[in-house]
């Protein structure tokens, strides 16, 4: 028998993000768990591209949590963090003697879940 307790859990999405999953999932495991002001400070100072798109969203969980569900910002965390692959952009490089090799842009979805404390 386990005791279940209520925990509101908020989420933002970011889809089509043009950046490989495997590279965002680098930094999302550095800020899965962490308190909300922690992972954005994280963030601000990690040397990854990816990071200022992670920021955005987190930033965009925590403002749905304190307007659709009333949660204080302080008392948030970083509850969920993973990276979905999306579509991959297709294109062909010209080569010599008329060949053309493919070039894979991969994007990807990032969400993000904040819950209080």
């Amino acid at each position: 028998m386990s005791i279940t307790k209520n925990v509101k859990e908020t989420k933002a999405v970011g889809k089509y993000i043009r950046l490989s999953p495997h590279k965002v999932r680098r930094v999302l495991d550095q800020i899965r768990g962490r308190k909300y002001q922690e992972a954005l400070i994280i963030l601000e100072f990690m040397p990854y591209r990816v990071c200022s798109h992670i920021k955005q969203i987190l930033e965009s969980a925590a403002a749905n949590a304190e307007h659709n569900d009333g949660l204080n910002k302080n008392q948030l965390f970083v509850s969920k963090a993973f990276a979905d692959k999306g579509p991959t952009l297709k294109r062909f490089q010209p080569r010599a003697q008329g060949r053309a090799f493919p070039i894979h842009k991969p994007t990807c979805h990032i969400t993000l879940g904040v819950s209080e404390l």
